[in-house]
């Protein structure tokens, strides 16, 4: 009997990370029948793709609220809750995400976190114990001020009048008033899955690095760098928490900040939440082959990337480990050198990419099932 662990990310455009264990298992199936365990733990990184991953891997539910947009606009934006009902996922790009904002209507001086706090209040109304939230793919520069004043805080002036929403008006912040948040906020644990490490400000900070592709000009990035900076200031007298240095703290314009100092969240790298909630190494100890993927796979993979992540943890256990992805770009070796086996790409000779797409679940059952019969014929 063969044990078999199957733990893609999502294949992006193409297939859930649901959908692509069930192709693998297919394939797996065909050749193995009933001499096969399978396991299906569907993975994310923190990225697009982590609600519905961890929603599947924890029998969970989807919501959909409506939610203020960055730049005031209403949006629908989805969650989801556990089966167990203790644990929320979200991702801030849903509420607050750069996909939200056409180019030309793109600007972090005023770009608000708001609908990120109340995502945030949608979650608590399940009664949670924990919340995840995926940072990645902000459309704002306002150090989570939005998200605040959402969940009942107070961002104020020197004449006690409450500032504008977006990243520019933090240079007007004189005080912070957090006495009317959420009281449920004390009794639920928040973890942050930011896979960057950038500090507040400065030259690799929230503005200068992402400010750029949210639309800021050299001036604006200078200036809305000069806001977080008075913002850091204020929530580390506000809460006696000096944050702005932490690695992370300028993750999605600065939420980091604001999610580490106002609302007591740790953060960790995507993968590793994944793998922890899970279970993934209760559930990878006693099989024989682990196989990962996603939609594409090159030097960058390396890097926090979904594939990595479960490597390393299923050769802590002794597993074999393969890769499948839609893409195996030039550069891809490092990952042999982290945990990975064998990588291969599901494409089965030249073809467009909308067939790719197209055809993806079958291409990845058809690999999945040759995969399979190598294997079987050296047993």
């Amino acid at each position: 009997m063969v044990k078999v662990v199957i733990a893609p990310d999502s294949f992006k455009e193409c297939m859930t990370a649901q959908e692509a264990a069930t192709a693998i298992e297919k394939g797996f199936q065909q050749v193995f029948e009933k001499d096969i365990v399978i396991d299906k733990i569907p993975m994310a990184d923190g990225g697009e793709g982590t609600t519905q991953s961890l929603a599947d891997a924890l029998n969970g539910k989807i919501y959909t609220t409506e939610v203020t947009g960055p730049m005031g606009q209403k949006v629908m934006a989805s969650y989801a809750v556990s089966g167990d009902k203790e644990t929320a996922i979200m991702e801030m790009a849903e509420a607050s995400g750069l996909s939200l904002v056409p180019a030309e209507e793109r600007n972090p001086l005023t770009a608000s976190t708001y609908g990120t706090g109340e995502l945030i209040k949608a979650a608590l109304d399940h009664n949670v114990s924990k919340i995840i939230i995926g940072i990645g793919g902000s459309a704002t520069n306002d150090g989570g001020a939005g998200m605040i004043k959402a969940l009942g805080g107070k961002l104020l002036d020197h004449k006690d009048n409450e500032i504008e929403e977006g990243g520019a008006a933090l240079k007007e912040l004189s005080r912070l008033d957090l006495e009317g948040l959420d009281p449920r906020l004390k009794h639920v644990n928040i973890t942050v899955a930011c896979d960057v490490t950038n500090p507040l400000t400065g030259p690799k900070g929230a503005s200068a690095v992402y400010g750029p592709q949210k639309g800021a000009t050299g001036e604006m990035v200078e200036e809305l760098d000069e806001a977080l900076k008075n913002f850091g200031m204020i929530l580390e007298t506000s809460t006696g928490k000096p944050v702005s240095d932490i690695p992370g703290a300028g993750a999605a314009g600065g939420l980091g900040a604001g999610l580490l100092a106002c609302l007591q969240a740790e953060l960790e790298s995507g993968v590793t939440i994944a793998l922890q909630e899970t279970s993934f190494h209760d559930r990878v100890k006693d099989a024989d082959l682990v196989i990962t993927g996603e939609g594409k796979i090159d030097s960058q993979t390396i890097y926090g990337k979904t594939p990595i992540g479960v490597a390393q943890a299923a050769k802590k256990h002794g597993c074999y480990v393969v890769a499948l992805c839609g893409k195996l770009e030039h550069g891809y070796e490092p990952v042999l050198e982290r945990g990975i086996d064998a990588a291969f790409s599901l494409v089965p000779g030249p073809v467009s990419l909308d067939d790719a797409m197209k055809h993806g679940k079958h291409y990845l059952e058809d690999l999945s099932r040759n995969i399979a019969a190598i294997i079987k014929l050296q047993m």
